[in-house]
């Protein structure tokens, strides 16, 4: 009888002892990522590399296998802060006054000849400087939506992908660092790869994929690099509104590797008024949303489980027809918006449209002698002005026509 109570009081001690594996969701995910304790995640910082150490466990809890360098997780590379925005960076030995970010990258192997790579940045602003929407005092740039959101979702799919039946390709899971200063991370990597880039099938990449609207538009770019995507995209829509996008270039790291010719796919939900900006913080996406797109990603990848090699194809770069401007409206254009004219997702502080009374959801229809119709021909106009110029701006508000001054 006392040995019974003995082994009885052993089963509870020792299940006691036992912690079970934590269960993890987006939001927790970005509840981490987009906290405080980070500081904003600017690249080559201690924070970074907490938020790198966290990766790492995350995929070890996957299960994914290390393909960083030398068998870890990380894949390093050094650069040297640029003093002129418009200057190049290049990468150079570690050093005096160098700066070192950190890839994470891990590897579900399914032993199949072909990888996808899924993809999302885990760098942020840090407090603010260069990039920063900010005005005021130095604050902690959270980047809940940009792009703790897009890495919440890669850990999500990950985590869908492993033990899956889906084995007709291997997957490289991985965080980039160095988006927000010129896709450092990805363009390192795509340059000095830890497999062999010959045998990748496609890339995803998620950023900004955290603020999915009531009108459920999803914008898509990339369609055009291989002719498959437009006819998997549509056959497997789960009610988005989907935007869909050619050009394989564009301001994330799916370019650095539509630039070694992969074909690519870049989900995004749209830029906000808390774009690069403190205010950016984790209470304020649509996580139902996040599951949805993630839930949607993975139908994309399941149509093509069987499938062979996708054909890559060129698409038009459409950042080289972009104007030059001398002068800005400082407003957030709705990159989503399909109607006719350029819709104001936001208005920034002390600019010109502010203090020509412009309000978000304003649309602009013309700009001096200039019709607007779409995003380009909104740029074309505003290249022309400089500072100092006086133009009528008309815009549409609740179907009303209103004609403003404004003054650069």
């Amino acid at each position: 009888m006392k040995q019974s109570i003995w082994l009885i009081f052993l089963a509870i001690f020792i299940s006691c002892k036992q912690e079970p594996t934590k269960t993890y969701t987006l939001q927790d995910d970005v509840a981490f990522l987009a906290s405080d304790s980070l500081k904003g995640r600017e690249t080559g910082t201690a924070n970074e590399l907490m938020a790198a150490d966290y990766l790492v466990k995350r995929f070890k809890g996957i299960g994914l296998a290390p393909a960083g360098n030398a068998g870890t997780y990380f894949q390093t590379f050094t650069f040297k802060p640029r003093k002129d925005p418009h200057q190049e960076i290049t990468y150079i030995q570690a050093g005096d006054s160098s700066i070192t970010g950190t890839n994470v990258v891990g590897f579900i192997d399914n032993k199949a000849t072909n990888t996808v790579i899924l993809g999302a940045h885990f760098d942020h602003l840090g407090m603010g400087g260069e990039g920063s929407l900010h005005r005021g005092e130095a604050a902690i740039h959270n980047g809940a939506d940009d792009n703790a959101s897009g890495v919440a979702v890669l850990l999500q799919l990950a985590k869908e992908l492993q033990g899956s039946e889906l084995k007709g390709n291997n997957y490289l899971i991985m965080a980039f660092s160095g988006e927000e200063i010129g896709l450092l991370g990805s363009n390192y990597f795509a340059k000095n790869p830890t497999i062999d880039l010959e045998n990748v099938n496609y890339m995803i990449n998620m950023d900004m994929v955290g603020r999915l609207r009531e009108s459920n538009v999803l914008s898509v770019s990339g369609t055009g690099t291989s002719n498959l995507w437009p006819q998997v995209l549509n056959a497997n829509n789960q009610g988005f509104e989907l935007v869909l996008k050619e050009s394989g270039v564009g301001p994330s790291d799916h370019t650095s590797f539509y630039l070694q010719d992969i074909p690519v796919l870049h989900f995004f939900t749209g830029q906000h008024e808390d774009y690069h900006k403190p205010s950016d913080d984790a209470e304020k996406l649509n996580y139902e949303g996040m599951q949805r797109i993630t839930t949607y990603i993975v139908e994309v990848i399941t149509e093509l489980n069987d499938d062979k090699k996708l054909a890559f194809q060129k698409t038009k770069n459409e950042s080289e027809e972009v104007p030059r401007f001398k002068v800005a409206m400082g407003v957030i254009p709705d990159y989503l918006y399909a109607g006719e004219g350029m819709r104001i997702d936001g208005v920034s502080e002390d600019k010109p449209a502010q203090k020509a009374g412009l309000q978000k959801g304003d649309v602009v229809v013309q700009m001096g002698d200039s019709v607007v119709v779409d995003m380009m021909s909104y740029m074309r106009a505003l290249s022309v002005f400089e500072e100092g110029n006086t133009t009528e701006v008309v815009i549409d508000r609740n179907g009303e026509k209103i004609s403003v001054t404004i003054t650069f």
